[in-house]
């Protein structure tokens, strides 16, 4: 019986996994947006809850101290960091506007927003990546599979499963991604990108 739970445990993963291969295209896309916005001295900022909130702390510190020595350092923050004024905006505006409200405040129009969301339908993540489009900022969202209504953003990044321990899985893997192509445009620009 044990033998069943396991194998169907690494069988969940597979596919997945090699949607992720087939969605290179996409995220290629996202990572060349990005280090336009870098070069042109935007900041990347992250944001999402529970779970995906401690990812977006991973992706800022990922940008801000890379672990390959040599690789440029790039600005990065997490708008889940700073509890009090996570809970000071929630006190007076709602959970809704945590995000929202910091991009009104820290945002300017060349920087990256990344909503990170396991479901996809965070109220406030998707309120976050809202404001952020309205303020000309690159949107990018991590989401999983949903029926409902998923943001309106720059480029959406889906991990193809409904199961939640498997998204934040293939989140990981493509923030990392992002992270690392990133810096391979940031070295190496694309002469037609640039136009």
């Amino acid at each position: 019986m044990h033998e069943s739970v396991v194998t169907a445990a690494f069988e969940r993963r597979v596919s997945p996994g090699t949607a992720l291969s087939e969605d290179a295209d996409r995220i290629l896309h996202a990572c060349r947006d990005m280090a336009l916005r870098f070069q042109q001295g935007g900041k990347l900022i992250v944001f999402g809850n529970g779970g995906s909130a401690t990812d977006a702390q991973h992706v800022a510190v990922e940008f801000v101290h890379p672990v390959i020595v040599g690789k440029q350092a790039l600005p990065a923050v997490s708008l889940t960091n700073d509890v009090a004024l996570v809970t000071g905006i929630a006190r007076t505006d709602g959970l809704d506007d945590i995000f929202a409200a910091q991009l009104r405040l820290l945002a300017a129009p060349d920087d990256i927003a990344i909503g990170i969301s396991a479901d996809g339908v965070c109220a406030n993540v998707s309120r976050g990546l809202d404001t952020a489009r309205e303020l000309g900022l690159l949107t990018v969202a991590l989401t999983g599979e949903s029926e409902r209504d998923t943001p309106a953003v720059d480029h959406l990044l889906v991990a193809r499963s409904a199961d939640p321990l498997i998204v934040k899985e293939v989140h990981v893997t493509i923030y990392h991604l992002l992270w690392e192509l990133v810096h391979v445009f940031i070295e190496q620009p694309d002469p037609a990108a640039a136009r």
